[in-house]
């Protein structure tokens, strides 16, 4: 349990790191986390939904980082919708 809140924490900043420097914008670790991790608990479930995929567990798995970095994107896409 705490190993895959720890894994969740762990690959959500990377995937939310990476997708700051993808959008270009300036976020700090915080906020990378928390979109890599809602990112992909929100994309996962979309992908079940849609039947696509099963979506990616919270573990250290390339998956689930890919996951959290499209859903990241995602997130800072309509962020930047919203506010325009």
């Amino acid at each position: 349990m705490i190993g895959s809140f720890l894994a969740a924490i762990i690959v959500g900043g990377i995937a939310g790191w990476l997708a700051e420097k993808v959008m270009k914008s300036d976020m700090g670790v915080m906020m990378n986390i928390i979109l890599g991790v809602v990112g992909a608990i929100i994309l996962s479930f979309i992908l079940r939904l849609t039947g696509i995929g099963a979506g990616a567990s919270a573990s250290f798995s390339f998956a689930y980082l890919i996951t959290g970095f499209v859903g990241a994107c995602l997130l800072i896409l309509i962020a930047r919708a919203v506010r325009r």
